[in-house]
């Protein structure tokens, strides 16, 4: 279970990115006061759980529905992962787990971003709701399985809760520069991950046309 405990944090803390979140948490709150501060962080963390909790508990469901086999969604979510890794090895801003330029200049007019776009998509992009469906996917019914998934998702939140906490002190320690030595180091793991994934997906889905 420590193997899938450190593949799904590494993939969590990928795809959410608690370090960019909270530099980019830092720089849409640069005016706020600190009781401002701290109820948009409490609210945007609130948001993004419930809609994390929505695809846990859900995520099967909607593939089932969309008639979409295991195979597919580790193909489809290894090739996401790996883009998003090679991001954030290259140090470059990625559209699965931050906000594009459009999305920054309709958030820097909004007097609540704690839902836009605090909690999605910064928090909950499309990364990180890939993830979640995959890893929990991957448990088959497992409960154990499910519950360290599940662990690790909600040690990230904790972490991109406290970071978010502390943001300015975040910003001001680390810098662009820290925070992209942080990204580069989990974007190789995390392009190994993407890989194995769909390596997985592959073979599963060559056994399956050849299957008698």
């Amino acid at each position: 279970m420590f193997e899938t405990a450190l593949i799904a944090f590494t993939t969590f803390f990928a795809t959410i990115g608690p370090l960019d979140v909270a530099i980019a948490f830092a720089a849409l709150t640069a005016g706020y006061g600190a009781a401002e501060r701290r109820a948009t962080v409490i609210k945007g963390i609130l948001v993004a759980s419930v809609l994390l909790l929505i695809f846990v508990l859900f995520g099967k469901t909607v593939l089932a529905l969309f008639g979409i086999s295991l195979p597919a969604l580790r193909i489809a979510g290894g090739l996401l992962l790996f883009m998003i890794a090679v991001d954030m090895v290259f140090a470059r801003p990625s559209g699965g787990t931050s906000t594009t330029r459009e999305e920054d200049h309709e958030a820097a007019g909004r007097p609540d971003i704690s839902v836009f776009p605090l909690a999605t998509p910064l928090i909950v992009g499309p990364g990180a709701i890939s993830a979640v469906i995959l890893l929990m996917a991957e448990a088959h019914g497992d409960v154990v399985h499910m519950a360290v998934v599940v662990g690790a998702l909600t040690a990230n939140l904790g972490i991109t809760f406290g970071l978010l906490m502390v943001a300015g002190q975040v910003q001001r320690v680390l810098g662009i520069t820290g925070v992209h030595v942080v990204s580069r180091i989990v974007g190789i793991l995390i392009a190994a991950l993407a890989v194995q994934f769909v390596l997985m997906g592959l073979a599963e889905t060559s056994t399956l046309f050849h299957t008698p």
